[in-house]
Protein backbone atom coordinates (compact mmCIF):
# COMPACT_ATOMS: atom_id res chain seq x y z
CA UNK A 1 0.00 0.00 0.00
CA UNK A 2 1.39 3.39 -0.96
CA UNK A 3 1.56 6.19 1.55
CA UNK A 4 -1.51 8.42 1.34
CA UNK A 5 -0.52 11.85 0.05
CA UNK A 6 -3.22 13.56 2.09
CA UNK A 7 -2.83 13.51 5.86
CA UNK A 8 -5.62 11.66 7.59
CA UNK A 9 -6.64 12.69 11.09
CA UNK A 10 -9.32 11.30 13.32
CA UNK A 11 -11.15 12.54 16.34
CA UNK A 12 -12.92 10.00 18.51
CA UNK A 13 -15.71 11.34 20.62
CA UNK A 14 -17.41 9.62 23.53
CA UNK A 15 -21.08 10.53 22.96
CA UNK A 16 -21.87 10.22 26.63
CA UNK A 17 -19.20 12.45 28.13
CA UNK A 18 -18.20 14.36 24.99
CA UNK A 19 -14.54 13.99 25.92
CA UNK A 20 -12.39 14.58 22.86
CA UNK A 21 -9.36 12.54 21.92
CA UNK A 22 -7.45 13.63 18.84
CA UNK A 23 -4.76 11.69 17.02
CA UNK A 24 -3.15 11.35 13.60
CA UNK A 25 -3.51 8.19 11.58
CA UNK A 26 -0.16 7.19 10.12
CA UNK A 27 -0.96 5.21 6.96
CA UNK A 28 0.46 1.70 7.13
CA UNK A 29 3.03 0.99 4.40
CA UNK A 30 3.20 -2.69 5.33
CA UNK A 31 1.64 -5.10 2.87
CA UNK A 32 0.27 -8.28 4.43
CA UNK A 33 -1.63 -11.22 3.05
CA UNK A 34 -5.17 -11.57 4.31
CA UNK A 35 -5.72 -13.88 7.25
CA UNK A 36 -8.47 -15.26 9.45
CA UNK A 37 -8.70 -15.47 13.22
CA UNK A 38 -6.98 -18.68 14.35
CA UNK A 39 -5.33 -18.90 17.78
CA UNK A 40 -1.94 -18.61 16.08
CA UNK A 41 -1.08 -17.50 12.57
CA UNK A 42 2.05 -17.11 10.51
CA UNK A 43 2.81 -14.17 8.27
CA UNK A 44 5.68 -13.09 6.08
CA UNK A 45 6.93 -9.72 7.19
CA UNK A 46 7.73 -7.28 4.42
CA UNK A 47 9.51 -3.95 4.77
CA UNK A 48 8.02 -1.70 7.46
CA UNK A 49 8.37 2.01 7.97
CA UNK A 50 11.93 2.43 9.18
CA UNK A 51 14.98 4.64 9.23
CA UNK A 52 16.94 5.03 5.99
CA UNK A 53 20.09 4.16 7.89
CA UNK A 54 18.72 0.82 9.03
CA UNK A 55 18.52 -1.94 6.41
CA UNK A 56 15.34 -4.01 6.58
CA UNK A 57 15.45 -7.78 6.83
CA UNK A 58 12.69 -9.82 5.20
CA UNK A 59 11.86 -12.41 7.82
CA UNK A 60 8.93 -14.38 9.19
CA UNK A 61 7.13 -14.12 12.48
CA UNK A 62 4.63 -16.04 14.50
CA UNK A 63 2.03 -14.28 16.60
CA UNK A 64 -0.30 -15.69 19.24
CA UNK A 65 -2.83 -14.21 21.64
CA UNK A 66 -2.88 -15.80 25.07
CA UNK A 67 -5.74 -13.76 26.56
CA UNK A 68 -3.87 -11.57 29.07
CA UNK A 69 -0.71 -11.42 26.96
CA UNK A 70 0.44 -11.68 23.36
CA UNK A 71 3.60 -13.31 22.06
CA UNK A 72 5.71 -12.48 19.02
CA UNK A 73 8.33 -14.87 17.66
CA UNK A 74 10.73 -13.69 14.95
CA UNK A 75 13.10 -15.97 13.08
CA UNK A 76 16.65 -14.65 13.47
CA UNK A 77 18.52 -17.64 12.06
CA UNK A 78 21.21 -16.58 9.63
CA UNK A 79 21.53 -13.08 11.13
CA UNK A 80 24.59 -14.06 13.17
CA UNK A 81 23.03 -13.03 16.48
CA UNK A 82 25.46 -14.24 19.14
CA UNK A 83 23.90 -12.80 22.28
CA UNK A 84 21.13 -10.57 23.57
CA UNK A 85 23.52 -7.62 23.28
CA UNK A 86 23.10 -7.86 19.50
CA UNK A 87 19.36 -7.15 19.77
CA UNK A 88 17.55 -3.88 20.48
CA UNK A 89 13.88 -4.13 21.50
CA UNK A 90 12.41 -0.64 21.77
CA UNK A 91 8.78 -0.50 22.89
CA UNK A 92 6.26 1.77 24.55
CA UNK A 93 2.57 1.31 25.17
CA UNK A 94 1.62 1.75 21.50
CA UNK A 95 4.69 1.00 19.36
CA UNK A 96 7.43 -1.55 18.80
CA UNK A 97 10.79 -1.56 17.03
CA UNK A 98 13.17 -4.53 16.95
CA UNK A 99 16.63 -4.25 15.41
CA UNK A 100 19.73 -6.39 15.09
CA UNK A 101 22.67 -4.15 15.98
CA UNK A 102 25.47 -3.90 13.45
CA UNK A 103 28.28 -1.32 13.44
CA UNK A 104 26.97 1.59 11.39
CA UNK A 105 24.04 -0.31 9.87
CA UNK A 106 21.49 -1.90 12.23
CA UNK A 107 18.98 -4.27 10.62
CA UNK A 108 15.32 -3.54 11.32
CA UNK A 109 13.33 -6.71 11.88
CA UNK A 110 10.03 -5.01 12.66
CA UNK A 111 8.85 -1.48 13.34
CA UNK A 112 5.20 -0.74 13.87
CA UNK A 113 3.28 2.21 15.25
CA UNK A 114 0.65 1.69 16.37
CA UNK A 115 0.37 -1.77 17.82
CA UNK A 116 -3.09 -3.31 17.52
CA UNK A 117 -3.86 -2.10 21.05
CA UNK A 118 -2.03 -0.80 24.10
CA UNK A 119 0.40 -2.94 26.09
CA UNK A 120 2.07 -2.59 29.47
CA UNK A 121 5.48 -1.77 28.07
CA UNK A 122 7.19 -1.89 31.47
CA UNK A 123 6.27 -5.58 31.71
CA UNK A 124 7.64 -6.57 28.30
CA UNK A 125 9.89 -9.64 28.37
CA UNK A 126 12.08 -10.87 25.54
CA UNK A 127 14.65 -13.61 25.09
CA UNK A 128 16.38 -15.72 22.44
CA UNK A 129 15.12 -19.27 21.94
CA UNK A 130 17.38 -21.12 19.46
CA UNK A 131 16.84 -19.33 16.13
CA UNK A 132 13.91 -17.25 17.36
CA UNK A 133 13.57 -13.97 19.20
CA UNK A 134 10.59 -14.22 21.57
CA UNK A 135 8.83 -11.09 22.87
CA UNK A 136 5.97 -11.25 25.40
CA UNK A 137 3.66 -8.29 26.01
CA UNK A 138 1.06 -7.83 28.72
CA UNK A 139 -2.16 -6.42 27.24
CA UNK A 140 -3.78 -3.45 28.91
CA UNK A 141 -7.17 -4.87 27.89
CA UNK A 142 -7.16 -8.66 28.35
CA UNK A 143 -10.70 -8.93 26.93
CA UNK A 144 -9.72 -7.68 23.47
CA UNK A 145 -8.65 -10.42 21.05
CA UNK A 146 -5.65 -9.39 18.94
CA UNK A 147 -5.68 -10.72 15.33
CA UNK A 148 -2.10 -9.48 14.81
CA UNK A 149 0.67 -7.54 16.55
CA UNK A 150 0.14 -4.39 14.48
CA UNK A 151 -2.82 -2.23 13.59
CA UNK A 152 -3.41 -2.61 9.87
CA UNK A 153 -6.36 -2.89 7.53
CA UNK A 154 -6.28 -6.66 7.87
CA UNK A 155 -6.13 -6.70 11.67
CA UNK A 156 -8.76 -3.98 12.04
CA UNK A 157 -11.28 -5.72 9.77
CA UNK A 158 -10.63 -9.00 11.59
CA UNK A 159 -10.78 -7.48 15.08
CA UNK A 160 -13.52 -4.87 14.76
CA UNK A 161 -16.55 -7.23 14.71
CA UNK A 162 -15.87 -8.26 18.32
CA UNK A 163 -16.07 -4.57 19.28
CA UNK A 164 -18.97 -3.51 17.06
CA UNK A 165 -21.13 -6.49 18.10
CA UNK A 166 -23.23 -6.18 14.96
CA UNK A 167 -23.87 -2.45 15.32
CA UNK A 168 -24.19 -0.76 11.94
CA UNK A 169 -22.01 2.12 10.75
CA UNK A 170 -23.34 5.31 9.15
CA UNK A 171 -21.07 7.59 7.10
CA UNK A 172 -22.02 11.26 6.95
CA UNK A 173 -20.42 14.34 5.46
CA UNK A 174 -20.69 16.86 2.64
CA UNK A 175 -19.69 14.43 -0.15
CA UNK A 176 -22.05 11.66 -1.23
CA UNK A 177 -19.26 10.17 -3.35
CA UNK A 178 -16.80 9.93 -0.46
CA UNK A 179 -19.46 8.42 1.80
CA UNK A 180 -20.26 5.77 -0.82
CA UNK A 181 -16.68 4.86 -1.69
CA UNK A 182 -15.58 4.48 1.92
CA UNK A 183 -18.77 2.62 2.88
CA UNK A 184 -18.11 0.05 0.17
CA UNK A 185 -14.58 -0.57 1.46
CA UNK A 186 -15.79 -0.88 5.05
CA UNK A 187 -18.60 -3.25 4.13
CA UNK A 188 -16.27 -5.46 2.09
CA UNK A 189 -13.65 -5.58 4.83
CA UNK A 190 -16.09 -6.27 7.67
CA UNK A 191 -18.41 -8.59 5.75
CA UNK A 192 -21.27 -6.14 6.37
CA UNK A 193 -24.09 -5.22 3.99
CA UNK A 194 -23.34 -2.03 1.99
CA UNK A 195 -26.30 0.35 1.75
CA UNK A 196 -26.57 3.75 0.05
CA UNK A 197 -29.48 6.06 0.81
CA UNK A 198 -28.89 7.73 -2.56
CA UNK A 199 -29.29 4.44 -4.40
CA UNK A 200 -32.32 3.45 -2.33
CA UNK A 201 -34.03 6.78 -2.97
CA UNK A 202 -33.37 6.62 -6.70
CA UNK A 203 -34.54 3.01 -6.84
CA UNK A 204 -37.88 3.76 -5.20
CA UNK A 205 -38.61 7.08 -6.93
CA UNK A 206 -37.27 6.14 -10.37
CA UNK A 207 -35.49 9.49 -10.62
CA UNK A 208 -32.10 10.88 -9.72
CA UNK A 209 -31.57 12.85 -6.54
CA UNK A 210 -30.38 15.81 -8.63
CA UNK A 211 -33.62 15.92 -10.64
CA UNK A 212 -35.63 15.53 -7.43
CA UNK A 213 -33.81 18.50 -5.93
CA UNK A 214 -34.66 20.63 -8.93
CA UNK A 215 -38.30 19.56 -8.95
CA UNK A 216 -39.18 19.54 -5.23
CA UNK A 217 -36.31 21.18 -3.33
CA UNK A 218 -33.92 20.11 -0.60
CA UNK A 219 -36.53 19.81 2.16
CA UNK A 220 -38.35 17.09 0.26
CA UNK A 221 -35.16 15.10 -0.31
CA UNK A 222 -34.14 15.38 3.35
CA UNK A 223 -37.57 14.18 4.48
CA UNK A 224 -37.41 11.20 2.13
CA UNK A 225 -33.90 10.23 3.24
CA UNK A 226 -35.03 10.48 6.86
CA UNK A 227 -37.80 7.98 6.06
CA UNK A 228 -35.24 5.64 4.47
CA UNK A 229 -33.01 5.90 7.53
CA UNK A 230 -35.98 5.02 9.72
CA UNK A 231 -36.69 1.90 7.65
CA UNK A 232 -33.11 0.62 7.93
CA UNK A 233 -32.37 1.76 11.49
CA UNK A 234 -33.05 -1.72 12.90
CA UNK A 235 -30.67 -3.40 10.43
CA UNK A 236 -27.60 -5.00 11.94
CA UNK A 237 -24.18 -5.39 10.31
CA UNK A 238 -24.69 -2.74 7.63
CA UNK A 239 -22.52 0.14 6.46
CA UNK A 240 -24.76 2.99 5.31
CA UNK A 241 -23.57 5.77 3.01
CA UNK A 242 -25.79 8.82 3.45
CA UNK A 243 -26.36 11.79 1.18
CA UNK A 244 -23.96 14.70 1.42
CA UNK A 245 -24.82 18.37 1.75
CA UNK A 246 -27.68 20.37 3.23
CA UNK A 247 -30.30 18.38 1.31
CA UNK A 248 -29.34 15.34 3.40
CA UNK A 249 -30.94 14.23 6.65
CA UNK A 250 -27.52 14.19 8.34
CA UNK A 251 -27.02 17.80 7.32
CA UNK A 252 -29.93 18.83 9.54
CA UNK A 253 -29.66 18.60 13.31
CA UNK A 254 -33.33 17.72 13.77
CA UNK A 255 -33.15 14.58 11.63
CA UNK A 256 -30.57 12.52 13.51
CA UNK A 257 -33.14 10.44 15.36
CA UNK A 258 -32.42 7.25 13.39
CA UNK A 259 -28.76 7.92 12.66
CA UNK A 260 -28.06 7.43 16.36
CA UNK A 261 -28.99 3.76 15.89
CA UNK A 262 -25.49 3.05 14.59
CA UNK A 263 -21.97 4.35 14.98
CA UNK A 264 -21.72 7.53 12.92
CA UNK A 265 -18.52 8.67 11.22
CA UNK A 266 -18.18 12.20 9.85
CA UNK A 267 -15.89 12.25 6.81
CA UNK A 268 -14.77 15.87 6.85
CA UNK A 269 -12.55 17.63 4.35
CA UNK A 270 -10.14 20.12 5.86
CA UNK A 271 -7.72 22.77 4.65
CA UNK A 272 -5.68 22.49 7.84
CA UNK A 273 -1.99 21.97 7.08
CA UNK A 274 -1.02 20.24 10.30
CA UNK A 275 -2.40 18.21 13.18
CA UNK A 276 -2.72 21.14 15.60
CA UNK A 277 -4.73 23.19 13.11
CA UNK A 278 -7.01 20.24 12.37
CA UNK A 279 -7.52 19.71 16.10
CA UNK A 280 -8.46 23.34 16.66
CA UNK A 281 -10.80 23.27 13.68
CA UNK A 282 -12.64 20.24 15.00
CA UNK A 283 -12.90 21.57 18.53
CA UNK A 284 -14.33 24.82 17.14
CA UNK A 285 -16.90 22.87 15.08
CA UNK A 286 -18.05 20.99 18.17
CA UNK A 287 -18.10 24.09 20.38
CA UNK A 288 -20.08 26.16 17.87
CA UNK A 289 -22.61 23.37 17.36
CA UNK A 290 -23.65 24.93 14.06
CA UNK A 291 -22.67 21.96 11.88
CA UNK A 292 -25.03 19.05 12.52
CA UNK A 293 -22.29 16.54 11.65
CA UNK A 294 -20.80 17.22 15.08
CA UNK A 295 -23.48 14.81 16.35
CA UNK A 296 -21.29 12.03 14.91
CA UNK A 297 -19.49 9.57 17.17
CA UNK A 298 -16.16 10.10 15.39
CA UNK A 299 -14.80 12.35 12.68
CA UNK A 300 -12.11 11.55 10.14
CA UNK A 301 -10.40 14.60 8.67
CA UNK A 302 -9.35 14.42 5.02
CA UNK A 303 -6.81 16.79 3.54
CA UNK A 304 -7.95 16.31 -0.03
CA UNK A 305 -9.62 13.28 -1.62
CA UNK A 306 -8.63 10.59 -4.09
CA UNK A 307 -10.91 7.55 -4.61
CA UNK A 308 -7.80 5.37 -4.89
CA UNK A 309 -7.24 5.84 -1.16
CA UNK A 310 -10.76 4.97 0.01
CA UNK A 311 -9.42 1.92 1.84
CA UNK A 312 -6.98 4.07 3.81
CA UNK A 313 -9.85 6.33 4.85
CA UNK A 314 -11.85 3.25 5.83
CA UNK A 315 -8.88 2.10 7.93
CA UNK A 316 -8.90 5.47 9.72
CA UNK A 317 -12.61 5.00 10.44
CA UNK A 318 -12.06 1.58 12.02
CA UNK A 319 -9.10 2.83 14.02
CA UNK A 320 -11.15 5.70 15.44
CA UNK A 321 -14.15 3.47 16.17
CA UNK A 322 -11.91 0.96 17.94
CA UNK A 323 -10.55 3.72 20.16
CA UNK A 324 -14.07 5.02 20.84
CA UNK A 325 -15.50 1.64 21.86
CA UNK A 326 -12.43 0.81 23.93
CA UNK A 327 -13.13 4.00 25.90
CA UNK A 328 -16.68 2.81 26.68
CA UNK A 329 -17.36 -0.87 26.02
CA UNK A 330 -21.05 -0.45 26.85
CA UNK A 331 -21.67 1.62 23.72
CA UNK A 332 -22.72 -1.26 21.38
CA UNK A 333 -25.20 -2.49 23.99
CA UNK A 334 -26.48 1.04 24.49
CA UNK A 335 -27.01 1.41 20.73
CA UNK A 336 -28.97 -1.86 20.75
CA UNK A 337 -31.15 -0.62 23.61
CA UNK A 338 -31.75 2.64 21.76
CA UNK A 339 -33.05 0.67 18.77
CA UNK A 340 -35.25 -1.62 20.88
CA UNK A 341 -36.89 1.40 22.52
CA UNK A 342 -37.79 2.80 19.09
CA UNK A 343 -35.03 5.28 18.18
CA UNK A 344 -36.92 8.07 19.95
CA UNK A 345 -34.15 10.65 19.66
CA UNK A 346 -33.05 10.50 23.29
CA UNK A 347 -29.43 9.61 22.50
CA UNK A 348 -27.15 9.60 24.43
CA UNK A 349 -29.29 10.04 27.57
CA UNK A 350 -31.76 7.21 26.97
CA UNK A 351 -35.05 7.72 28.77
CA UNK A 352 -37.13 4.93 30.43
CA UNK A 353 -39.66 2.92 28.39
CA UNK A 354 -42.84 4.89 27.76
CA UNK A 355 -41.04 8.22 27.44
CA UNK A 356 -42.81 10.50 24.98
CA UNK A 357 -40.40 12.77 23.07
CA UNK A 358 -43.24 15.17 22.24
CA UNK A 359 -43.59 15.89 25.96
CA UNK A 360 -40.24 17.69 25.86
CA UNK A 361 -40.75 19.40 22.56
CA UNK A 362 -38.27 17.17 20.76
CA UNK A 363 -35.45 19.14 22.40
CA UNK A 364 -33.24 16.05 22.35
CA UNK A 365 -33.16 15.89 18.58
CA UNK A 366 -30.62 18.67 18.17
CA UNK A 367 -26.87 18.66 18.61
CA UNK A 368 -25.79 16.74 21.69
CA UNK A 369 -22.92 18.61 23.36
Amino acid sequence: MATVPARLCYLSTNPTTRNLNFSVLKPNVLSLRSFSLPQKHYLRLRPCKCSSTAPVSTTTYEFSDGSSEVELRLNIGGLDVRSSRDILVDTNDTSLAIRVLRPGSPITLIETNPLFDRVKSSETIWYIDDDQLVVNFKKQDPDLKWPDIMESWESLTAGSPQLLQGTSIYLVGDSTEINQKVAQELATGLGYTPLSTKELLELYTKQTVDSWLLAEGSDSVAEAESAVLESISSHARAVVATLGGQHSAAGRAGKWQHLYAGFTVWLSKTEALDEDSARLETHKNVKDGIISYTNADVVVKLQGWDPAYAKSVAQACLSALKQLIQSDKKLPGKKSLYIRLGCRGDWPNIKPPGWDPSSEGNTTLGTQL
